[in-house]
């Protein structure tokens, strides 16, 4: 677990830690003291701890002024059922960014390894604080797929099936290709 890192290619880019808008500003982190840990495993220090035992993030980009749009990447296991991820993520890292004016919001979960739903509430409510954007959830494992599927998240967000070559855009093409997509779907 410790050699899984979140994406690095943009941070020359953007990076949450010197971002004043960021929920993680201000943050110092080390590149050789592991002290987060999943479980029994130490994980790479670069991921942020949000107030969930199971679930870290990585702020990749935020883009505040033009396009209002975020991508955050996750790792671990995304469980609502004991530990009510949802809520920490949509407390400390959602509201935050959509009390500056962020409406999209792209989630990566090629590193989410379980998914246990709950309510949907917080689902809910942060679809309605989004109504002039969207959340989509992209490259999730297959198995985290089918069992957010069958929570009936896509009411909610955009939960899109096929594989997304991400890592090859730039972010700002990233979140343009993804909300050329949704015009599409909608329209």
């Amino acid at each position: 677990m410790h050699s899984v890192e979140p994406f690095f290619q943009w941070d020359s880019l953007y990076s949450a830690e010197t971002d004043p808008y960021s929920p993680f500003y201000g943050v110092e982190h080390s590149e050789f003291y592991f002290s987060k840990t999943l479980y029994n495993y130490y994980i790479h220090p670069q991921w942020e701890e949000f107030g969930s035992s199971t679930l870290y993030l990585k702020v990749l980009f935020a883009e505040y002024d033009d396009f209002g749009g975020v991508i955050l990447e996750m790792m671990g296991e995304w469980n609502d059922a004991l530990h009510n991820d949802i809520m920490h993520l949509k407390r400390e890292v959602v509201d935050h960014f959509v009390a500056r004016g962020i409406q999209k919001f792209i989630v990566i979960g090629e590193n989410v390894l379980n998914f246990h739903s709950s309510e949907e509430d917080y689902y809910q409510e942060w679809q309605e604080d989004v109504e002039e954007g969207w959340i989509v959830f992209v490259n999730f494992r297959s198995h985290v797929w089918q069992e957010m599927k069958q929570a009936r998240l896509g009411y909610y967000v955009e939960l899109l099936p096929e594989e997304i070559n991400w890592r090859r855009t730039q972010p700002m093409e990233f979140l343009h290709q993804v909300d050329s997509f949704i015009n599409l779907r909608i329209n």
